[in-house]
């Protein structure tokens, strides 16, 4: 089983535990809240210090075992006065928790006591722990040497109250990045299109409504679209509304429409075997949308919120839609399938479509796995931005730069959407490799009306990428944490 994490806070005074962990500035001996707890070891600092070539840079590390067989941890925190952004110190929580379990130890103090460190700092510091100490082995056989079951971790800090209100804030966006992992990163026998929407039906505790569409609902409101797709799977499709009024009455939502192919082996175009694993990941943009509901419930954030997942599974049988088929979305636009592995743009057709149509909302965003186009382009640092709308591209840009989920804007011209018309019908949903990914957001742009929209490509983001100082795991949860910023930082009054 994994280990629980529990992050407390408290005042400076009187930090014990252990294992205690301070920091010392480059070249400077610890000073501060810190200061008493060194010189409790009886140690001589500059010669401990050149013993274990510590110079106070960022990531070193003096492990010292002090009276009463306590340990002590001094972590190097850089030139002193830096100033750190934000995002910089969720990466401190995240190579502070790796250095922490490397010691094995189950109770930590933490002395964080640098000049002019706010509540803010605290919370995202809190937030890399958080985020790194994530392990998905639910699946893994115990083992007698796993260590401590429980890990507590105290920050010991000159504001505690300002800091704990700070801390449970940001942590409720932790809290949908880890809901979002867990989704990606369960195997698609667990998690079909049923259970994932049981999955997104348990936020109603959170004061979230939910409402459940199966097939027949589907089909009645004409989703031809959607439900080509699941028709080679013995799983049936559902279409999950998730909807978070937390603004002012009658006021228009914020509409998030994520893609949720709970695995994908391309239909019959059917894709190679290498790899193919990984396309249980597949509704990644599913996965963002369910955990940025659960972020904001938790968190009660006072705006109106709609969040539309599509779920199905893209399987090959004699019941599957082949390529020259054309079906009907729900707009009334016919489209000729030419691939079958382009089903993620199928889905989000008619999941944009209804959004739009019966939400009127303020603007949409849709993320989705879509292209391997987009990988080829950005590769793992970026995701794909598309947007009808200039503003909210600025805007979702700014926000992925604070929390470290990247973006770059693509373009969007008539010249690449004439592309995507069809012989047989009105549109079509493959054009081969050149433009890829432009021609699939060419594709979505004719089911948004005169929304405004963006459309993120996550197919380099959201599962597969380096382990990072946040993230030890496949499936990094990308896109919660970008789009809890976008709300907070635009969207609340």
């Amino acid at each position: 089983m994994s280990q629980t994490i529990s992050i407390h806070v408290a005042a400076l005074s009187g930090a014990s535990a252990p294992l205690t962990v301070i920091y010392a500035a480059e070249g400077e001996a610890p000073g501060g809240a810190a200061a008493p707890v060194w010189a409790a070891t009886g140690l001589d600092w500059s010669q401990s210090a050149e013993a274990g070539a510590f110079k106070g840079k960022q990531g070193q590390a003096l492990d010292v075992l002090g009276a009463q067989g306590k340990r002590l941890l001094v972590l190097g925190r850089g030139k002193a006065g830096a100033d750190l952004p934000l995002n910089a110190w969720t990466d401190r929580g995240g190579s502070l928790l790796a250095k922490i379990a490397a010691t094995r130890a189950a109770t930590v103090a933490v002395i964080v006591d640098e000049a002019g460190v706010s509540p803010a700092a605290v919370a995202e510091l809190a937030a890399g722990l958080r985020l790194r100490h994530y392990r998905f082995d639910k699946y893994k056989s115990a083992r007698s040497d796993e260590g401590p079951s429980t890990l507590t971790i105290t920050l010991h800090v000159a504001n505690p109250d300002a800091a704990t209100q700070a801390v449970a804030d940001r942590g409720a966006t932790v809290s949908g990045t880890l809901l979002a992992r867990d989704l990606i990163n369960e195997p698609a026998n667990v998690l079909g299109p049923v259970e994932f929407a049981a999955r997104a039906a348990e936020l109603t505790s959170l004061g979230v409504e939910v409402e459940i569409l199966e097939p027949e609902a589907l089909a009645k409101l004409g989703m031809g679209s959607l439900l080509c797709v699941a028709q080679g799977s013995e799983r049936p499709a559902r279409l999950v509304v998730m909807q978070w009024r937390g603004g002012d009455t009658g006021a228009a939502p914020l509409a998030f429409v994520g893609k949720g192919v709970v695995f994908d082996t391309g239909g019959i175009s059917i894709k190679p075997a290498a790899s193919m694993e990984d396309m249980k990941g597949d509704m990644g943009g599913a996965a963002a949308v369910t955990g940025l509901m659960l972020a904001l419930a938790t968190r009660k954030a006072p705006v109106n919120v709609v969040g539309v997942i599509g779920l199905v599974e893209n399987m090959p049988s004699g019941k599957s839609v082949r390529p020259g088929d054309i079906v009907k979305a729900m707009s009334g636009t016919t489209i000729e399938v030419i691939n079958t592995d382009a089903e993620g743009r199928l889905v989000l057709a008619d999941a944009l479509w209804y959004t739009q149509d019966r939400f009127k909302p303020a603007f949409m965003i849709n993320l989705a796995t879509l292209t391997g186009a987009i990988v080829v382009a950005l590769g793992h640092e970026h995701a794909g931005l598309f947007s009808n709308d200039d503003e909210l591209a600025i805007r979702l840009l700014n926000a992925g730069l604070s929390v470290n989920e990247k973006l770059w804007r693509m373009p969007l011209a008539p010249a690449y959407d004439k592309l995507i018309e069809s012989k047989f019908a009105d549109i079509r949903n493959s054009v081969g490799r050149p433009a890829g990914s432009i021609t699939a957001a060419q594709f979505l742009q004719r089911f948004v009306n005169d929304v405004p929209w963006a459309h993120l490509d996550i197919a380099g983001t959201a599962f597969g990428a380096a382990s990072s100082e946040t993230n030890a795991s496949w499936a990094p949860g990308f896109g919660v944490a970008l789009l809890d910023r976008l709300v907070r930082d635009y969207y609340e009054g």
